[in-house]
């Protein structure tokens, strides 16, 4: 089973034109989204008005060296490893999507666009590859929704309450799902069902891929952005200069209570 190319095997019913036609079209799906996404939410102007106030009450300039070198900290950090999850549960379950719908994506790409012609010979690598990131998508998708996002004691998100905000989870574990059983009916010649989960596979990728209101591709933009960002307001001085919070926390242990000074 992972040693096979399940889209070589259905080239023999869809023409490899066709299966790479869907994927630019997906693909062309998720810019769309994405940039749907920015207009509304209008983060470019947030980032854009936000480095405006930060330039102005900066005490110190950054360099372009300073800037790569804090450009590649949050690239490791935020993106590469998620180090802002506090959590080691939540940070080992987003790592498990996040790489496996990397290698998943990757490998579906390289093999419909270069072995998915029937009888055509696949590097063992890439559906190994392809097998891998669908059942790490599984692993983490299914433990995060499962044992992470529900916490019925303290918010009563039981697992069956789906909002708006789930659809994009929700399409991403389905996808993984329909595509490791797809592939294994398939090694199995069972013709009929096969067809059947191969159409839900379908479904579920056009659904995460063309999701526009529950997309949260922008999200992978934005939250580098806000983290380099947050990273040269700091390195610039400018976040050190920021008026204290109106109502100011009591200090533990003390149990005094300082108030932000009143002007007149």
């Amino acid at each position: 089973m992972i040693s096979i190319n399940p889209f070589s095997e259905i080239g023999t019913f869809i023409p490899s034109f066709v299966m790479q036609t869907y994927v630019v079209a997906m693909f062309l799906l998720v810019i769309g989204a994405t940039i749907f996404d920015v207009i509304h939410k209008k983060s470019a102007k947030y980032f854009f008005n936000n480095s405006v106030k930060a330039k102005k009450s900066a005490t110190r300039s950054v360099g372009s060296g300073e800037k790569a070198s804090l450009a590649f900290k949050t690239a490791t950090n935020e993106v590469l490893t998620s180090s802002e999850f506090c959590s080691t549960r939540r940070r080992l379950a987003h790592l498990l999507t996040m790489y496996g719908f990397v290698l998943f994506v990757i490998a579906t790409t390289v093999m419909i666009f270069s072995y998915s012609t029937p009888g055509s010979l696949t590097p063992s690598i890439w559906p190994l590859m392809w097998h891998l990131g669908g059942a790490m998508l599984c692993l983490g998708g299914y433990w995060f929704w499962f044992f992470i996002r529900v916490d019925v004691a303290a918010e009563g998100n039981k697992w069956y309450r789906v909002m708006r905000a789930d659809l994009f989870v929700l399409s991403l574990i389905a996808m993984a799902t329909f595509a490791l059983i797809w592939s294994y009916l398939q090694s199995s010649q069972i013709a009929i069902w096969q067809t059947f989960f191969f159409g839900l596979f379908i479904i579920s990728s056009t659904v995460l891929f063309g999701g526009v209101l529950w997309s949260k591709f922008a999200h992978m933009f934005y939250k580098p952005a806000a983290a380099y960002q947050k990273r040269v307001t700091k390195a610039d001085g400018s976040r050190e200069n920021l008026p204290e919070p109106a109502d100011l926390p009591e200090k533990f242990g003390l149990g005094i209570k300082r108030e932000a000074p009143h002007h007149y």
